[in-house]
């Protein structure tokens, strides 16, 4: 079984589905004039062929609810999502949020409208077999890059849509959720209850990622007391720079590490605008060498947070999902190296999985499934 960390060597195929996009698959005409060293774009394309990106969240599957279907094969304008500019763009793992806004509100509607989008997205996986592989475990993950498919992975789930039971947690696990938000939830609100801690644990029993995108530091570092497995932040910017509710502040940056944890930095432009001017993919390089700062360079990544219909706000430069080179290239002019680039595109997500199911495997060997309810732990 090939290894996470091999080379990115795609085996050849005869289908044109799974060859590279063409330039023109790329770009729209929105782009950030900052110049680069000569050659800065090429080495950039170059280094995510070699290790391309995991990209921590895209909500198609939720625009495509109220848009319609969409022809992700072969890419269409509307959107800003599709093969050939997720190709164009190098990336190789996805994470496909399964988060509906206003869970919190119904639980039960919560519930039925992640299953509609955990449908909805093995849907496009299966309509996609020469582009995209589901991904359930680390094997997976692997194989499908060394296939040169898109690994996809389910989640993240909201919080809200657990409705309060670990039993709806094992029922998600089984369908291939491998990835839950605590944001939303009352047993997460700012800090743990009893019941929240019990979660964690069950997560961590599961090989369930835990995110912590959104939630509060209180919560945040009362989940790293607990978790035995690392956590992720799926889709958060840097709030010393950028004051955002999903945004991770520093004192939560600084527990990364012992965790072995990762802040993948979002693209969103409400997340990372300055107080003059449109956020441009300069100011995402200014947030992700900030995590790096603080954190170091093993707990950052990428989180474009795409999946959204075409002409809404974007930061300048990183447009749509083509849109990678961009930063690395930025990033190249500002001294990084191969390593510290291999490692925020491809390889601290990949260890994250890696290791959350390792921690799996041991908490299996010393606890079965968690039968607690909330009404045994947090109203007694």
């Amino acid at each position: 079984m090939a290894d996470l960390d091999d080379p990115y060597t795609p085996t050849t195929s005869t289908s044109t589905s799974s060859s590279p996009a063409p330039p023109s698959a790329a770009p729209s005409a929105t782009t950030d004039t900052a110049p680069t060293e000569p050659g800065s774009d090429e080495r950039a394309r170059a280094l995510l062929a070699a290790h391309p990106v995991i990209d921590g969240h895209n909500s198609l599957a939720r625009t495509l609810r109220h848009t319609g279907p969409h022809d992700l094969e072969l890419g269409e304008a509307a959107l800003d999502t599709d093969l050939p500019r997720i190709r164009a763009g190098g990336i190789g793992g996805q994470f496909w949020s399964l988060v509906v806004p206003g869970q919190a509100v119904d639980q039960n509607r919560a519930i039925s409208s992640t299953l509609e989008l955990i449908d909805r997205v093995r849907s496009l996986i299966s309509d996609c077999p020469e582009g995209l592989r589901l991904a359930l475990n680390t094997a997976d993950l692997a194989d499908a890059r060394n296939r040169g498919r898109v690994a996809s992975l389910l989640g993240p789930v909201a919080g809200a849509a657990l409705g309060d039971s670990i039993g709806t947690l094992r029922g998600y696990h089984t369908l291939g959720v491998r990835c839950v938000a605590l944001a939303g939830a009352g047993w997460a609100a700012d800090g743990l209850t009893r019941f929240g801690q019990e979660m964690v644990r069950e997560m961590n029993r599961l090989g369930v990622l835990i995110d912590l995108s959104g939630t509060t530091s209180a919560t945040a570092r009362a989940t790293l007391a607990v978790a035995k497995a690392p956590v992720l932040l799926s889709h958060s910017a840097a709030r010393a720079l950028t004051d955002h509710p999903a945004n991770a502040a520093d004192d939560v940056l600084e527990l990364l590490p012992a965790n072995r944890g990762v802040c993948m930095v979002s693209f969103a432009p409400e997340q990372v605008t300055r107080p003059a001017g449109r956020p441009s993919v300069r100011d995402v390089a200014d947030h992700v060498e900030h995590v790096r700062e603080v954190a170091g360079p093993e707990s950052v990544g990428l989180s474009g947070t795409y999946g959204l219909e075409a002409g809404g706000p974007r930061t300048t430069g990183l447009e749509d999902t083509s849109r990678y080179p961009r930063l690395i290239a930025e990033l190249l002019d500002r001294g990084w190296d191969e390593t510290d680039l291999a490692a925020l595109t491809w390889g601290n997500a990949a260890r994250v999985v890696r290791d959350t199911e390792f921690a799996a495997r041991a908490a299996q060997q010393r606890r079965g499934p968690s039968t607690a309810t909330i009404e045994d732990l947090d109203t007694r």
